[in-house]
């Protein structure tokens, strides 16, 4: 095919329903990523693919399992499973699920959901009842599926053409790898998988191996210079601001840059995300700001949709939609907190310039962390401008003070907000430039707008400047919420008596109940899964005894270090007796 991104010169030509579907989605060009990766998975082979976020990935693996199904001469009955496409989170299953609609329209296949979020009953009956050629699934949702005795989606999938593992790299973060491992145990051998991920690490390539057969590697750099890692389209900036003042001059670059736009708010955790969403609710009373994280369940596909629809406004999230979820036109993405993993970072900036537009992402350091910028550029091959500030910044501490003074609720939101991140910074995988010790906890504390210090570990023995705490008695701040402000009375009535707050932790918790036929089916179940699983690993796992012999070997000699490192610790033994003992176990 050479060069060409033209859709009609691909080799093998596409189907008319196919091409109906590209046409009315305004693509008249293949994406580099896709122009590389479909004539490979139509031609029988594997791929391993590793493409910059917003790239079009998602076309790349669904037009050729939709072309290799519909090439099938027979008909496909309902329950027949010819293409499984994993992805990471609901929310990325839903919006793949959503584009593949829009191809089955046009075509006589049957498209699945099987997410979290509904019950596996209804998943089990809407398989039976509706069917599912391709299916798009979150991995622990499928693999619970598969191996249920009442669904036989096991039977369903002996029919499989392609196994398709989106996000893969975030699938292994997340901690499906033995999920996966699970899943390709199970499904036939002769098929065609596709693996795509932004990033390649040493975990993906073991899943490659893993899952794929000779893969032909796919790596698409859609930029000028190839060293890159994120779009020629986006600008990345960074400022620097001392902690009282961060939040003012965020404040002041949205008035600055416009109202009018869409952004992209990046905060470290979920406690930051509820304080701050409060905040700048208050502080921009006119403009459309929505918050989203991964405490949220459901609402947040609600949250997503409206945010979506919006010409304009602010989301304010969490790194839960740091990947692979697609927005229209995002203007920004600003980074509040920097991302405790340096991936994050590539991934977080690639919600905007998606599909070929243009956007522009801004960093928020503080001064102690301004060896960041040369981290970012080595690490992750991205380059980073400095933002002017020139603009006015706003001071907000009384906003912020005066909310919590209305409403304790806030008062809790903005302690636990300011704990959340000392707690996360704590953390932070970049720990010789992200160090607590550098941090200046009172100005911090004005940037969250508190009231007073929290008690906490990390500020026991260290001396608090630049914070004014309020002289007020803060048992005199109220709930609004009438109900816990009368359950807040009454234990601050047994304080005051006894000097001590009473305790949730002596209060029982009752578990659901459910009745003890469906108790006993589900322990049926997990142990069927259980032994299948067990079966299969061990017809698959009979060469390998010798090297899981050199693990525990492994494993028995690392214990023995460990064991040595701690008793030295603790002053047990002397150095001379570790050095003696520890340096043995190299002769």
């Amino acid at each position: 095919m050479g060069n060409s991104r033209r859709w009609e010169d691909l080799e093998i030509p596409l189907s008319q329903s196919v091409r109906k579907t590209i046409n009315s989605l305004g693509f008249d060009f293949m994406t580099p990523v896709q122009a590389a990766t479909i004539p490979l998975l139509q031609n029988h082979k594997d791929v391993a693919v590793e493409a910059v976020t917003g790239s079009g990935k998602t076309l790349a693996f669904l037009i050729p399992a939709i072309e290799i199904l519909i090439s099938r001469p027979e008909r496909w009955k309902i329950n027949e499973v010819g293409a499984v496409i994993i992805s990471p989170t609901r929310e990325l299953a839903i919006q793949i699920f959503d584009v593949l609609q829009k191809f089955l329209e046009h075509c006589q296949l049957k498209g699945l959901l099987l997410v979290g979020g509904d019950t596996v009953e209804n998943d089990v009956k809407n398989y039976k009842e509706k069917g599912g050629n391709i299916i798009v699934a979150t991995p622990g949702r499928f693999e619970d599926l598969l191996v249920r005795q009442n669904c036989n989606l096991l039977g369903g999938v002996k029919s499989l053409e392609i196994l398709i593992l989106d996000e893969a790299d975030r699938l292994l973060d997340l901690g499906f790898e033995k999920t996966l491992n699970n899943i390709l145990l199970l499904l036939p051998k002769q098929r065609r998988t596709g693996l795509f991920s932004a990033t390649q690490t040493k975990e993906v390539e073991k899943l490659a191996r893993a899952g794929l057969r000779n893969p032909v590697v796919v790596c698409v750099k859609e930029k000028v210079n190839t060293q890159i890692s994120t779009p020629v389209s986006l600008s990345n900036y960074y400022l620097v601001s001392e902690g009282n003042t961060k939040l003012g001059t965020l404040i002041g670059f949205i008035n600055n840059q416009g109202k009018d736009k869409k952004y992209f708010f990046f905060f470290s955790t979920c406690a930051c995300v509820e304080w701050f969403y409060i905040v700048l609710k208050e502080v921009f009373q006119d403009v459309n700001i929505s918050s989203l994280h991964g405490k949220m369940g459901k609402k947040r596909l609600k949250v997503l949709d409206k945010f979506r629809s919006l010409e304009s406004g602010l989301l304010l999230c969490t790194d839960v939609m740091a990947r692979g979820i697609d927005i229209p036109e995002v203007d920004w993405v600003i980074q509040f907190d920097p991302p405790t993993k340096p991936a994050s970072f590539v991934h977080r900036v690639g919600r905007t310039a998606r599909n070929g537009l243009t956007g522009s992402s801004l960093l928020m350091l503080l001064p102690s962390e301004d060896l960041y910028i040369d981290f970012i550029e080595k690490n992750q091959n991205v380059k980073l401008f400095k933002k002017i500030v020139d603009w006015n910044i706003p001071d907000v501490l009384k906003i912020m003070r005066n909310l919590q003074l209305k409403d304790r609720n806030n008062f809790d939101k903005a302690n636990r907000a300011f704990v959340s991140f000392i707690q996360s910074y704590a953390k932070h995988e970049c720990s010789l430039i992200f160090r607590i010790k550098d941090l200046e906890f009172g100005k911090l504390a004005t940037g969250f707008g508190l009231l007073k210090m929290p008690k906490m570990p990390e500020v026991k023995n260290v001396e608090i400047e630049n914070f004014s705490p309020m002289d007020i008695d803060f048992n005199s701040i109220t709930y609004d919420n009438k109900v816990k402000e009368v359950e807040r009375q009454k234990n601050l009535q047994i304080y005051l008596e006894t000097n001590i707050w009473p305790s949730k932790k002596g209060k029982k918790r009752h578990g659901n109940t459910i009745p003890w036929e469906q108790s006993k089916k589900k322990k049926l179940d997990k142990k069927l899964k259980k032994d299948y699983l067990k079966k299969k690993a061990e017809e698959n796992g009979k060469k390998k005894k010798k090297k899981l012999k050199i693990d525990e070997e492994e494993m028995a000699s690392l214990a023995k270090d460990l064991a040595l490192i701690k008793k030295m610790k603790k002053k047990k033994i002397s150095n001379d007796v570790f050095e003696k003992e520890f340096c043995n176990d190299f002769n």
